[in-house]
């Protein structure tokens, strides 16, 4: 299979439900199917075939598979933050084809634990997992320790953790790297993946109005930047999905430490750096997605040869710093509408709380580090607009 997930896709009524269906969605309207999607956002540049539903402030897994229960759809896909919630999964699949991991599987692969066991046992660099102060491996030694909840998403609610102080429930300890942010994303069934996407990671970049672990966006970078890191992390993709028996999309979060890539988490749903993926190397990333757990084929993609071609292309969400009512965002960016770089866009009147994202934008650079600084750019052209229609 090549970019597109067949004949069968025609007329074939697909559910996607997660926070932020956008993306996912578009791509699978764009493969054939017929999309209705479920998030908190129902933004107003969803793809114009998608029947899009909104659930606003109160969307949750648990409240999404309820509300997709009265949809009639032959199979159903998950995104973000579903990964957390395997009894909103198995509900979400009843009396319907689960395109996407199943629930046991989705346990395993987000115990932090059993993951970097699984890792270190493999020959893999994964950082330490600890429940509570007591298994801390060698306590004299001077290792940071960060105190992250077990339902993680995004970086919210991740700190630095004090010595002696208690760990609460439902929250672990992860040994601290020190490093720079990654992510590989790929595709798998049968025990084998292919590698779809390598890129940086933007964390708590305050440029994007975000701070301490805060996801904000990803760059793919292209070929001769990250070369023997994407060997490494591809090795620690096949072992994640051999070991966890992964299928379709996934996932893992990075921390590039002395060239060495840590195994920090595994996202096994659609990830935020999937459409870049799509936007750069023309895959169908649903369309592989379906094929994958539909039909147990994998794509015939070369993600070496990709980036050969490809310049660095990213994303950044920008955040509000202050509550604000947006009126029409896409007003005085005309350029960045036209080319299809503001997306994620809020219906106008729409109240954003600080800290919560506003819109996505996208650029692109000779190297990452020039992608960056269009993003940066084009971030603080968005806040500017917004500023001056208040």
């Amino acid at each position: 299979m090549t970019a597109d997930a067949g004949s069968q896709t025609s007329n074939t009524q697909v559910l996607v439900v997660g926070i932020s269906t956008r993306a996912a969605a578009e791509s699978a309207a764009r493969a054939g199917f017929a999309v209705t999607a479920v998030d908190a956002f129902a933004d107003v540049d969803q793809h114009p075939s998608v029947r899009a539903h909104s659930l606003g402030d109160q969307f949750s897994p648990d409240a999404a598979a309820r509300y997709g229960r009265n949809i009639t759809c032959a199979a159903a896909a998950y995104g973000s933050n579903f990964e957390n919630h395997p009894s909103a999964i198995a509900l979400l699949a009843q009396g319907r084809a689960l395109w996407g991991n199943a629930p046991d599987a989705v346990r395993r692969v987000r115990d932090p634990k059993l993951l970097s066991d699984t890792l270190r046992r493999r020959g893999l660099a994964a950082p330490a997992v600890a429940s509570d102060e007591s298994q801390i491996p060698n306590p004299e030694s001077r290792t940071e320790w960060l105190l992250k909840p077990r339902a993680s998403g995004g970086g919210h609610r991740i700190r630095r953790w004090q010595e002696r102080h208690e760990v609460p429930r439902r929250h672990y300890l992860q040994e601290f790297i020190e490093g720079a942010p990654a992510s590989i994303v790929f595709v798998a069934c049968g025990g084998a993946v292919v590698p779809i996407g390598f890129s940086r990671q933007l964390i708590g970049d305050e440029a994007f109005g975000v701070s301490g672990f805060r996801y904000c966006g990803n760059i793919l970078t292209a070929a001769g930047e990250d070369d023997d890191l994407l060997d490494a992390a591809r090795r620690t993709a096949a072992a994640v999905g051999e070991e966890f028996g992964l299928v379709g999309v996934n996932g893992i979060d990075l921390v590039v430490r002395d060239g060495v890539p840590y195994a920090i988490e595994v996202n096994p749903r659609w990830c935020a750096s999937m459409e870049l993926v799509e936007r750069t190397y023309g895959l169908s990333v649903f369309g592989a997605h379906a094929a994958a757990c539909r039909d147990g084929r994998l794509p015939v993609f070369d993600l070496a040869a990709a980036r050969r071609r490809a310049i660095a292309v990213g994303k950044a969400i920008v955040f509000a710093r202050r509550e604000l009512t947006v009126g029409d965002v896409r007003a005085g960016l005309t350029s960045l509408v036209r080319s299809g770089d503001l997306r994620d866009i809020p219906k106008a009147c729409t109240t954003i709380q600080a800290g919560r994202p506003i819109c996505t934008v996208f650029a692109v650079g000779r190297r990452a580090a020039d992608c960056r600084a269009e993003l940066v750019r084009r971030a603080a052209a968005i806040e500017a607009s917004l500023t001056a229609m208040l």
